[in-house]
């Protein structure tokens, strides 16, 4: 089903900050003629490695306070000067390192250049500016309560300036491919595969391919660096440098004979981003990256971006530094979202995927602690930084000193109305499936579709008792979100096959992990009977109008619909799918799916508004759909009452 009518599709962008919460998000309104490609406000932004909270809207200048826990609270505040006077709608940034964890809090100038940074922990700060057009001030000590002047001078050159730019404004200088290249015509032609039917296919590969994991237009990607680490001595930063003087780095050093030569190493650092670059098309792709690198480091820049205005100057960002070294943490939560009022104040909790640790962060007592998640007996998680290299390549960052990292693959931690933090986390090795998940169980989704292997399952951590428990699934686990019922379920996708749960009032009360779950295949009534029966078509076998169609594929986000108490999730691809999942009233056999596709490659709609690979999903009190359409770059809304 991809009527474009039932869709409504706004463009995403990123310009107010590369790490932003949904509440900074709704500060940071853009005009329409001052954005790229944007028609609405910025809803959602990625965080990683920062978290970011107090937010305030509304006057700022606020007096002094106190808070319940009797940690003083002062403010700092002050003038920002330019060569030409006060500097408005730029950044003043207060940091310090006296506390628990590092330490931030923005905010920015108002018209005349005055800024107040409120509610800051006592300690020692440095301020400097940072501001479109101007070059960073250098930081300068600062006692809260103190009126601060600070001076600033314009950037030497618009390359210094542009240095600052966000992200997505350096990715705009890459030149895609033209539409008039596309089907692709292979090896033998212009170099991309037929597999690339359109240019949309070909922004999927970049988007949710290369986007999906680099932060792309950053520094380490718009540029070729080289960093020597024999040549760093010691604790001491890398010496970074361009491609163009790698031979003149001195032992271990790679030379590269052209800008596509260095663009081919880079992308050998892990086997899924040569996978992405073959998919695209290597010769083409390559060309395409060291066209753009050149041109940035001949000194080419993107457009300037507007400074904040309005109601975006009433933005405070406080930020926590909360990574160890080699920490990938991927996601957080304070809250249960049933319930956004509970547990105000107290502690955020961190999945770090690559270390396996569910990590703390107190942003009143600004202290990180962090505990290592738990895993079956006899498993013994693992991996390196260079599992994924090729041919040998070198890192630019680790060396060969790569270091070792406990992998157990957790991920996007929830809270419940019970003050615990329900993660999906790998507790043991994917092929020790038990037996009761097989053929031959009389477990009734088991019975119904059984499953033989699951690579990440469910752990959970009691902040009140401070344990954590295991609980193994028969499916694979990934994104988890709860429904509004009495069983406080908890439903799960990451599965390629099913859509899972777990009844946790039932486990709760039994502490039978088999009793406790179920999970369904992905069906859909394509025979129009109202119903899911068996033999259904499947695979690759010729298609049935009287049966009913399995659907296969990696469920990633997931959620639940308040309206109607349906589940919904997404299936990425070129176009993909929204998916509508309802268990019914005697599951297994009770659970049918819909299926929803953005409209693409529709000739009534313009081909820069073709929707594609939708990744998180969530629904509103009216059950409207909302989604971020990562490979085309549009969040999303779909209304199934239409």
């Amino acid at each position: 089903m991809k009527d474009p009518k039932h869709w409504d599709r706004q463009l995403l962008a990123t310009t107010c900050t590369d790490t932003v919460t949904r509440l900074v998000a709704e500060a940071c309104l853009r005009r329409a003629d001052e954005e790229i490609r944007m028609s609405k406000t910025v809803r959602w932004f990625i965080l990683a490695g920062l978290v970011l909270l107090a937010i305030a809207f509304g006057t700022r200048f606020a007096p002094t306070s106190t808070t319940p826990e009797g940690l003083e609270r002062v403010e700092l505040s002050g003038v920002v000067m330019g060569s030409s006077g006060p500097e408005a709608g730029v950044w003043v940034v207060a940091e310090t390192s006296d506390l628990g964890t590092g330490f931030q809090k923005i905010v920015v100038t108002d018209d005349d250049g005055r800024f107040l940074v409120p509610d800051l922990p006592e300690a020692n700060y440095d301020v400097w500016v940072r501001g479109y057009g101007l070059a960073d001030s250098p930081p300068k000590p600062a006692q809260p309560s103190e009126d601060v002047t600070i001076s600033v001078h314009d950037a030497a050159s618009p390359q210094e300036a542009a240095k600052i730019y966000p992200a997505n404004y350096w990715y705009s200088l890459l030149h895609v491919p033209p539409a008039s290249e596309f089907p692709g015509t292979g090896p033998d032609g212009n170099g991309i595969p037929p597999t690339m039917r359109t240019q949309a296919h070909w922004r999927s590969a970049l988007n949710d391919g290369c986007r999906l994991c680099h932060q792309m237009g950053n520094p380490p990607t718009r540029e070729i660096l080289y960093a020597p680490f024999e040549d760093a001595g010691g604790e001491a930063e890398p010496v970074l440098r361009t491609w163009a003087h790698a031979e003149d780095l001195g032992g271990g050093q790679v030379v590269f004979e052209s800008m596509e030569d260095a663009w081919d190493y880079r992308l050998q650092l892990d086997g899924l981003m040569y996978a992405t670059l073959n998919r695209m098309g290597r010769e083409r792709a390559l060309e395409m990256f060291a066209d753009w690198t050149k041109r940035v480091m001949g000194g080419e820049v993107p457009p300037t971006p507007p400074r904040p205005q309005g109601i975006e100057r009433n933005v405070v960002l406080t930020m926590w530094d909360w990574g160890a070294s080699g920490s990938y943490l991927h996601d957080l939560v304070s809250t249960d979202k049933r319930d956004p009022t509970l547990y105000a104040g107290a502690p955020v909790y961190g999945a770090d995927l690559r270390r396996g640790m569910l990590t703390v962060m107190d942003p009143v007592a600004n202290t990180v602690d962090e505990m290592q998640i738990p895993v079956q007996e006899g498993f013994s998680a693992g991996g390196s930084y260079n599992g994924g290299i090729l041919n040998g390549a070198r890192s630019p960052f680790w060396g060969d000193a790569v270091p070792l990292y406990r992998s157990i693959s957790v991920h996007n931690p929830m809270m419940d109305h019970r003050n615990r933090v329900w993660m999906t986390s790998a507790i043991r090795a994917t092929r020790n499936q038990p037996d009761w998940c097989r053929d031959g169980s009389d477990h009734p989704s088991a019975r119904y579709f059984p499953m033989n292997s699951s690579s990440r399952q469910i752990s959970m951590y009691d902040i009140d008792t401070e344990t954590f428990s295991l609980v193994d699934s028969c499916f694979s686990t990934h994104h988890l979100q709860f429904s509004e019922d009495e069983d406080h379920t908890l439903w799960f996708s990451g599965d390629t096959q099913v859509i899972g749960w777990l009844n946790t009032r039932l486990w709760d009360e039994t502490g039978d992990e088999k009793i406790s779950q179920g999970w369904c295949p992905t069906v859909i009534d394509t025979n129009g009977d109202g119903r899911i029966t068996r033999p259904w078509n499947e695979g690759r076998q010729a298609f049935d109008p009287s049966r009913d169609l399995r659907t296969r594929g990696f469920a990633y986000g997931i959620n639940y619909n308040p309206a109607d108490g349906s589940i919904w999730f997404a299936r990425r691809g070129t176009p993909g799918a929204i998916y509508r999942f309802e268990a019914g009233e005697n599951p297994p056999e009770t659970c049918i799916t819909e299926i929803y596709e953005p409209p693409f490659e529709i000739p009534e709609v313009d081909a820069d508004q073709w929707g594609h690979d939708p990744r998180g999903v969530d629904l509103d009190r009216d059950g409207v759909v909302w989604t971020a359409l990562s490979g085309s770059g549009h969040l999303a809304s779909f209304d199934r009452s239409k």
